[in-house]
């Protein structure tokens, strides 16, 4: 962990742990009830910067890498790093780290793994919110033309046979930097300091591969999964906050096939909601985890 990196976490410490089959790298501070933040594809845990020191004011604050993203290493990639794989590892890290029941907030890839975490291990999670998604099993039944142009990626970094780390060797940073731009709608848009961060974790040819195997975990087991929860009923034990861009449809409908205690905003900005609206963002999250 660079001092830079600390740098953008005012009085955080290096988290280092070994548990659940991960070495987890990130960030942990503040004091207080718990919070585990769970940042997307393809960031690293920088996406919290603007957030994670706001709520250390009140809550100790749990930022990983997650499983093969950054520099959070796994000791062994088969079975797949599907989301119940990643939900029991960050019980694994949570509980070395002496927490047994703590709130989650995912964004993005994040999200769906804390939502399965909140599913699987109901007795755990005290509160969890999901930033800009809606569980795989519903966003996979609404996939058309415009949904795949816009998140071509999915389906791309899906693909069987290591295609696409094969093919991501020739140019990972246009890869990547073509993903952030279109999601933040310009690089510009977004702290050069977390571009470089993020670049430089997917120009290992690992990172990239976690990240194929996390898009065709969605496809296959982490749908699939989904799908038995909802044949059996099974939903989220907790309260939910859902946040979702305001140019997006209210997410609010498919959630409701999810969770009884449920409420939620559409918010300004565009995908990345902790980087570009964190303001909004903890201005919920604030009332949310309180």
């Amino acid at each position: 962990m660079s001092t830079a990196t600390l740098d953008l976490f005012p009085g955080f410490e290096a988290l280092s742990v070994d548990a659940g089959g991960v070495h987890f790298h990130g960030v942990i501070g503040g004091s207080g009830p718990p919070v585990l933040l769970l940042h997307g594809f393809p960031e690293t845990h920088l996406a919290w910067r603007l957030i994670a020191p706001v709520l250390a004011g009140r809550h100790t604050v749990i930022v990983p890498d997650l499983p093969g993203y950054g520099a959070s290493v796994t000791h062994s990639t088969t079975p797949r790093w599907g989301k119940r794989r990643v939900a029991a590892a960050l019980v694994a890290l949570m509980e070395a780290l002496g927490h047994s029941r703590f709130a989650v907030v995912g964004h993005d890839r994040g999200a769906r793994a804390g939502y399965r975490l909140a599913l699987d291990h109901p007795q755990r999670v005290s509160r969890y919110a999901s930033l800009t998604v809606i569980p795989t099993l519903d966003a996979l039944a609404t996939v058309d033309a415009g949904f795949a142009l816009a998140n071509y990626h999915w389906f791309f970094m899906a693909q069987p046979g290591e295609l696409p780390e094969r093919l991501l060797t020739a140019d990972p940073d246009g890869f990547i930097s073509a993903c952030l731009a279109k999601m933040a709608g310009g690089l510009d848009h977004l702290d050069p300091r977390a571009v470089a961060a993020y670049l430089e974790a997917f120009r290992r040819p690992s990172v990239r591969h976690a990240m194929c195997e996390d898009y065709r975990a969605a496809v296959n087991e982490d749908r699939e999964q989904d799908a038995v929860d909802r044949a059996a009923g099974n939903t989220l034990a907790c309260p939910v906050l859902v946040l979702w861009p305001d140019n997006k449809p209210s997410a609010l409908q498919a959630w409701r096939e999810w969770a009884a205690d449920l409420r939620g905003a559409a918010i300004s900005g565009g995908h990345l909601q902790p980087e570009q609206s964190s303001d909004e963002v903890l201005a919920h999250l604030e009332v949310f985890l309180h």
